[in-house]
């Protein structure tokens, strides 16, 4: 499965990565608080385990990083 996260295009295993979760825990982000948006759309974290990834879709992920 072929999709862009963050600008960059990424070659994912389908059968591993079916939901926003999913995503956001193979790339280890599962614990940050982060904001998800698929499709220019902004997803609530209560929806990140029922929102299914599919093939060509877009992925925006931000992080929060603490600091002075």
């Amino acid at each position: 499965m072929k999709l862009r996260i963050n600008g960059q295009f990424m070659d994912l295993d389908e059968v591993k990565i079916q939901t926003v979760e999913d995503l956001l825990l193979s790339l280890d982000l599962g614990v940050k608080t982060v904001v998800v948006e698929k499709n220019q759309e902004i997803l609530h974290k209560e929806q990140h385990a029922a929102t299914p990834i599919e093939d060509g879709d877009t992925i925006e992920i931000v992080h929060f990083v603490g600091g002075g």
